[in-house]
């Protein structure tokens, strides 16, 4: 929906002209008065956005309408952008004093151009006048200034049992729990019904409202449709109006809720709460206040597509309303297609709604929807090969597909849309890693900060969480550190982002003009062994595109070779001066273009798997890149040098690069850090250990290599490693050993090391040489540390008391050459390695006993 990603993007240009920063550049750049205007004129235009919201879906008019404002708006942030990125140039060259001749080769001729002033101005005329003439357009489109409402439909307690197929496995499961005897600490408990939309969680609730054991059980039931609005009197006044027969009014909450607990007292209940969106901890304790004098074993089934109010309320282990099996789902969509529970009668047909049935992944209520659209057509086979063939969301116009799943994202805020509308740029089946995903959402300006403390990652974390709670993401299977999109909802959010996102492929590239490419704001392509430059030759036009993402639809651990020409990149990037997202990862790239330092919007570049040696200098000079991700890079020898001017930089992956052997100067003062994977400890015009302290938002996982080179222990504490909430640590010295090696030292140095007890989950300390482990290795303090790699710690004579780490459930201990035997100093005393499940010790010159 274009109103979406308009008021999205109006809200973050809001925050930026409100900014003292940017009107301090206004200023200097005597531009206020144009921004004043333009601040004037977009308010006007964001008060009509709620009507034209409600319009938009049946006004073609209005659509095109929001669709210019949303270009506007993203013309007129990156004008912003461009204000913003010259003010940080000119700050960070007045700190560096007088750029010297050969450091201001690397400044590119953007920088330096003395008429950006006047390109400024005129850029804000031509955006304002575009939007005074779509300001003047609301008397002919008849937009408003109007609240936003939603609707939604209250389903009752009365169901119709034979159109019911499958769910008896769940029926009986819950009955159970309705008619068990549950240890509670409550005289009520909650049985709830988790599920995304069209799963058919009011449907199962129904019938178990409806069975004759449920109603023989309890003395009291009551069925209440919340929806989205969590009107506690409402819910209540129904609830009393169910168990007592009486339509009375009530002056205010107290007396209704105090009628409603004389009624409740000492029977046993059954309240059906269906639908329930909020999230409110304080709003279900005022609720359930009524509920507390009750009998024991009363019962309150929630249904939810949501699960954080269930988890405040001690649901811990809660379960996934899944899908129908495939018989059931042949059956449903049998009966709503033909009129009867098989194929039986129409075999030509049973290849067709089996094709749909598995497109439609066995959701309930898509199959319904389906089968519905086909019962009113003829049971001709071309009729059900043409509905097999087309885009499911090209079957009902209006609204008419899959409602449920546009009624859940009709519910997301303004901002979730806009994040869940971005997962259209990724294929069907694409499996991806939460972090990975954040930090592009933060690097196309979704995560705003203004209403919180909260870090951009965390922000988006909290969103990711949400998305998937309400299961618009879904687990990859065999992997749950993973993540991907059920196809349904990916045809959703396709359908949700107009003319702004672009999945490049085959068929849409036959159809796509060199025109057609110029709206275009975000593009992603999937990768191909080998690239012809007539795939990206009509890119070129897409000169205001912010998004160039390559991505694969196989695990990386199975990708092929990828071959793209320098020549392509050298010829596109210049094209695309206002990109954000660079993704070119997996590619057998060896050179990265020159032009790359141009590219001053630019928050993220990935260039994972390629095969270069090294940077352009001037990639320093993206003073607004966030995330460089290099990992399995394994040619790359070397960093730019002046890395230090990368000021934004917040997460630099430099995993799996065994040639580079140093880090690049001034690291240290990038205190925007949160993820460096690899710290490199260099003796001369190296990193020095004391130059980590600088860094106090790193978290996540780190290796720190060369160890060795540390030669005062106080250094190591300095580096201040127990204060960062890191989850990996790899501890690392060389393994060489010689007479340059001090045991005692690299005693000290390790305790020093101390990483924090509490945010630690993998552990490996690699050719350290001390004759003993400090301490704080295997002390119990580590809760959750789950992984211990002990390597090549050659001069080692014992091991430390790992077996008391309750949480350890993978141990590997490798080539500690003078460990003679393992006994009490590892498994300590009482219970050992309760959660151990892997154990691997390999390369022992002689191991002379071991304790079972």
């Amino acid at each position: 929906m274009a109103e979406i990603i308009a008021s999205e993007l109006l809200k973050a240009v809001f925050e930026k002209l409100s900014s003292e920063a940017l009107k301090k550049i206004g200023r200097s750049k005597g531009i206020q008065s144009e921004l004043k205007k333009l601040e004037r004129t977009l308010t006007q235009i964001q008060s009509l956005l709620n009507d034209a919201s409600q319009k938009e879906i049946t006004d073609e008019a209005v659509q095109n309408w929001l669709n210019g404002l949303q270009h506007l708006a993203y013309d007129i942030d990156d004008v912003l952008d461009d204000l913003a990125t010259q003010a940080m140039h000119h700050e960070l060259t007045q700190e560096s004093g007088a750029i010297a001749s050969k450091v201001r080769k690397l400044v590119p001729t953007w920088y330096t151009n003395l008429s950006l002033s006047q390109r400024v101005h005129h850029k804000l005329d031509d955006i304002t006048t575009k939007l005074q003439d779509l300001e003047k357009e609301k008397v002919s489109l008849g937009l408003i200034v109007k609240d936003e409402k939603s609707k939604r439909i209250c389903q009752t307690s009365l169901v119709d049992t034979s159109s019911v197929v499958g769910r008896e496995k769940e029926k009986k499961e819950l009955l159970v729990k309705l008619l068990g005897d549950e240890p509670c600490d409550k005289n009520f408990s909650i049985v709830p019904i988790v599920g995304m939309g069209g799963l058919g969680k009011t449907t199962l609730a129904k019938i178990l409202y409806d069975d004759e054991k449920v109603k023989k059980h309890f003395e009291l039931m009551a069925w209440v449709c919340v929806s989205d609005q969590f009107d506690i009197f409402n819910i209540s006044k129904v609830i009393l109006q169910s168990v007592n027969g009486e339509n009375k009014e009530f002056a205010d909450l107290n007396l209704l809720q105090v009628a409603l607990r004389n009624q409740l007292q000492e029977k046993r209940f059954l309240i059906v709460l269906d639908d329930v969106w909020s999230e409110s901890y304080d709003e279900w304790e005022t609720l359930v206040r009524p509920f507390h004098e009750c009998a024991p074993r009363s019962k309150i089934i929630m249904t939810s597509r949501k699960m954080q109010l269930l988890k405040k309320l001690g649901c811990d282990d809660l379960s996934y309303l899944q899908t129908l099996s495939d018989d059931h789902a042949m059956s449903l969509f049998a009966q709503h297609a033909l009129g009867v529970n098989n194929f039986d009668l129409h075999p030509i047909l049973r290849p067709y709604g089996e094709g749909i049935v598995k497109k439609c992944d066995n959701l309930p209520l898509a199959l319904r929807v389906l089968g519905r659209l086909l019962r009113i057509k003829t049971k001709e086979e071309d009729e059900w090969k043409q509905l097999l063939n087309s885009d499911i969301w090209e079957l009902g116009k209006g609204g008419e597909i899959i409602p449920a799943l546009r009624l859940s994202y009709h519910d997301l805020s303004a901002c979730l849309k806009q994040l869940f509308a971005y997962c259209s740029l990724f294929p069907k089946d694409y499996v991806f890693d939460k972090d990975d995903l954040i930090i592009l959402w933060m690097a196309e300006g979704f995560l705003n900060q203004t209403s919180s403390n909260k870090s951009m990652e965390s922000l988006g974390l909290e969103y990711f969480e949400e998305l998937l709670s309400r299961s618009f993401f879904q687990y990859a299977p065999n992997d749950s550190s993973l993540f991907m999109m059920h196809d349904l909802l990916n045809d959703l959010a396709i359908s949700v982002t107009g003319e702004f996102f672009l999945r490049l492929e085959d068929e849409v590239m036959k159809d796509t003009s060199k025109k057609d490419l110029e709206k275009y704001r975000h593009i992603s392509f999937v990768r191909e062994e080998y690239e012809a430059n007539s795939k990206f030759k009509p890119i070129k036009s897409a000169t205001s595109l912010r998004t160039f993402l390559a991505v694969s639809v196989e695990l990386e651990d199975s990708w092929g070779e990828f071959y793209l020409s320098s020549k392509i990149l050298a010829d596109l990037l210049p094209k695309l001066p206002l990109l954000r997202v660079l993704c070119l990862n997996g590619y057998f790239i060896s050179e990265v273009p020159e032009t790359i330092g141009s590219l001053k919007h630019l928050r993220y570049l990935n260039l994972s798997r390629t095969i270069i040696v090294c940077l352009p200098e001037n990639v320093g000079n993206l003073y607004n890149l966030q995330s460089l991700i290099l990992y399995r890079c394994n040619r790359l020898s070397m960093l730019p040098i002046n890395f230090s001017k990368l000021k934004n930089l917040r997460h630099l992956d430099i995993r799996d690069t065994p040639l580079l052997s140093k880090m690049p100067l001034g690291i240290g003062k990038l205190k925007s850090l949160q993820t460096l994977s690899k710290i490199i400890i260099g003796g001369d015009n190296g990193l020095a250990m004391t130059e980590l302290k600088d860094l106090t938002n790193l978290h996540g996982k780190t290796h720190i290599k060369g160890l060795e080179k540390v030669e005062i222990a106080s250094h190591a504490s300095e580096a201040n490693i127990s204060q960062k909430r890191l989850s990996g640590l790899e501890l690392e010295w060389s393994d060489v050993f010689n007479d340059s090696r001090k045991e005692s030292l690299e005693k000290e140095v390790l305790n020093a090391l101390k990483p924090h007890s509490e945010s630690l989950i993998m552990l490996g300390i690699v050719s350290y040489g001390g004759i003993q482990f400090p301490d704080w290795v295997g002390d119990t303090s580590y809760l959750n540390l789950i992984s211990v790699s002990l390597r090549g710690c050659k001069n080692c004579i014992s091991l430390p008391p790992l077996g008391q780490l309750r949480s350890l459930k993978d141990l590997r201990i490798k080539d500690m050459d003078e460990v003679k035997a393992m006994g009490l100093e590892l498994v300590g005393t009482g219970l050992s390695f309760p959660s151990l499940e892997v154990l691997k010790l390999k390369k022992y010159e002689e191991v002379g006993s071991m304790v079972n």
